[in-house]
């Protein structure tokens, strides 16, 4: 058993983390799947989608896999069929403990240069438990200033924007300034003062009785999966749904604010740049809008 602020939830063994590669099934997690010129690994040229896996199933998989087509459209990146793509999940995920979450990332690179079709391979562990706790217990968030203004990426056809690229380094630079400065995510901003996105969550937030997220195709952002749903099901809380722009000073003014993802769910920001919003941290809609989703 576990106490995760004030609530119980029941732990389970997983098991290590599983690889599986396509044509070749359940892998040792331990065994080569790149090789060492694949174009994933030297150039970041690849995508993945990372889904939630609840109950042995992973959610939302139609919508995960209809954005990893779009974007390999706009990569010229040859994907499998889905069905292929479909039994590579179910070979990763066949006998999963039903009590576990769990983190499955599908991953398509271009593989070796000149060589032949993809390299494509899932991956499954336990969702982690700090990940489990910000559901609970709230997000400390920083604003970052990403360099561009709100709409600089999405004018620009020659540059691919809002897809989840294996090219992760602005990521991954963003997550390691969050550690080294005390916080638990970031919030991008853009150079005309806009909120953004987080490296690897999207934001939503509540004005009034309005809950919204902001413009993947004006900002180029990614389109999240996890926030489609909650705007498509904001009516059964009574809500309606949109989506706006909004300033890291209108957010902190807000009726509620959150990061949300596929693995992470909902969590409600706690302070963003050390200040508190105007209202009582929890939000009463936080535990709300997580009900929306299949997992605790």
């Amino acid at each position: 058993m576990t106490e995760l602020s004030g609530t119980t939830e029941l732990t389970h063994q997983a098991g290590p983390p599983r690889v599986a590669v396509l044509g070749r099934g359940l892998v040792p997690a331990g065994e080569p799947v790149l090789r060492g010129d694949d174009l994933g690994v030297l150039h970041g040229d690849g995508l993945f989608e990372t889904m939630h896996l609840w109950d042995g199933r992973p959610w939302l998989v139609g919508e995960h896999l209809a954005r990893l087509t779009r974007a390999a459209s706009l990569l010229g990146l040859r994907l499998p069929p889905a069905t292929a793509l479909l039994d590579l999940l179910a070979a990763v995920t066949v006998d999963w403990p039903t009590g576990v979450e769990g983190s499955l990332r599908l991953v398509c690179t271009r593989g070796p240069e000149g060589v032949g079709p993809p390299t494509v391979y899932a991956t499954l562990g336990e969702v982690p438990q700090p990940t489990r706790r910000a559901r609970h217990l709230g997000i400390a968030v920083a604003t970052l200033p990403l360099g561009v203004t709100a709409d600089g990426r999405a004018g620009l056809d020659w540059l691919p924007a809002g897809f989840k690229s294996t090219s992760y380094a602005l990521s991954s630079a963003a997550r390691r300034w969050a550690v080294a400065h005390g916080v638990d995510d970031v919030l991008w901003v853009s150079t005309d003062g806009y909120a953004l996105e987080g490296p690897t969550a999207n934001l939503v937030w509540l004005e009034g009785d309005t809950l919204c997220t902001v413009p993947p195709t004006r900002t180029g952002i990614l389109p999240g999966v996890t926030a489609a749903w909650l705007l498509a099901h904001a009516h059964e809380l009574g809500f309606t749904s949109a989506e706006r722009m909004i300033s890291p000073g209108d957010l902190r003014e807000a009726d509620a604010a959150w990061l949300t993802s596929s693995v992470r769910g909902v969590a409600e920001i706690r302070t963003l740049d050390g200040i508190p919003g105007h209202r009582a941290f929890p939000s009463p809609h936080t535990r709300r809008l997580q009900q929306l989703l299949p997992h605790p």
